[in-house]
């Protein structure tokens, strides 16, 4: 029987990009269906008191991402906002394009889709769907989280924060431990101090 997984991300997170790779990889080993859905770093963060760069990065890139990923999923489908966050996703992490309209714009266009939702994205028509849709995914989590959230069987986590993402049954072995740990109700928490960067491959 397949396991549906929903997974909320903010396309501007390395760490999400890294956990959604290895979500993809999941599904060619188990009986995986993931959807996605958008969080968002700039409401997660807003009135928080944060260093005046991160503030000025959210203010700058941190909006349009997420408003166009809520356009497309809205337009589209959430199979189409998968494959968009696929595009944008490795404009950001793995060719360093500006986070910017252009970029989503390029993104939209590699799909064939509507490249007028880059100039919608700098408008704040599509905030309250991505207020909702974020809250929907950090409300069973709390807020002293970030992104990726994973739900599977009805419950939900923060992470996993991994580098670089795991192939082949790797992926599925790391996801048979997450589906465990998530099963318990009383499992809050496992960390250890983060030694390496993103590994983007």
């Amino acid at each position: 029987m397949t396991t549906d997984v929903d997974f909320w991300f903010d396309p501007l997170c390395p760490w999400a990009w890294m956990a959604s790779r290895w979500m993809l990889e999941v599904e060619k080993v188990r009986d995986v269906s993931t959807t996605f859905h958008v969080m968002s770093l700039a409401v997660l963060n807003s009135g928080r008191d944060l260093s005046d760069d991160y503030v000025r990065m959210l203010e700058t890139e941190g909006w349009i991402g997420v408003r166009a990923c809520i356009a497309v999923e809205q337009r589209y489908g959430s199979g189409a906002l998968r494959d968009f966050y696929t595009a944008l996703g490795t404009r950001y992490h793995l060719g360093k394009e500006p986070r910017n309209a252009e970029t989503v714009r390029a993104a939209l266009a590699e799909l064939d889709l509507d490249p007028g939702i880059a100039d919608e994205a700098q408008t704040d028509q599509y905030d309250e769907a991505v207020t909702a849709s974020h809250h929907e995914g950090m409300g069973p989590v709390g807020m002293d989280v970030g992104t990726p959230v994973v739900r599977v069987n009805g419950m939900s986590l923060f992470g996993p924060v991994i580098s670089p993402a795991p192939k082949g049954e790797a992926a599925g072995d790391l996801f048979d431990g997450f589906v465990k740990v998530t099963a318990y109700p009383g499992f809050f928490e496992l960390k250890r101090t983060r030694t390496a960067d993103p590994i983007f491959d």
